[in-house]
């Protein structure tokens, strides 16, 4: 079975480190809220934030809690 933090892109794991909260179910509820303020031709970030939600949904909250997330914008 794939470790599905990771499947995680540069991207999605800034996103992730942005709307992080203190459980995975929390965080997606985070980034449920955050899609609701975007804009129709914001078309790119709704496409990743709906890939991240969908890795958050098949990884378990042990594999969540283990995430070490660190943003880095440099890329």
């Amino acid at each position: 079975m794939t470790n599905v933090a990771n499947t995680l892109t540069h991207d999605e794991t800034n996103l992730l480190c942005i709307y992080q909260k203190n459980t995975r179910v929390g965080t997606m509820d985070a980034i449920v809220v955050m899609q609701k303020y975007l804009e129709n031709d914001e078309t790119e970030l709704k496409s990743m934030s709906d890939s991240l939600l969908d890795k958050l949904e098949k990884m378990s909250d042990e594999e969540f809690s283990e995430l070490e997330l660190y943003p880095d914008f440099n890329l």
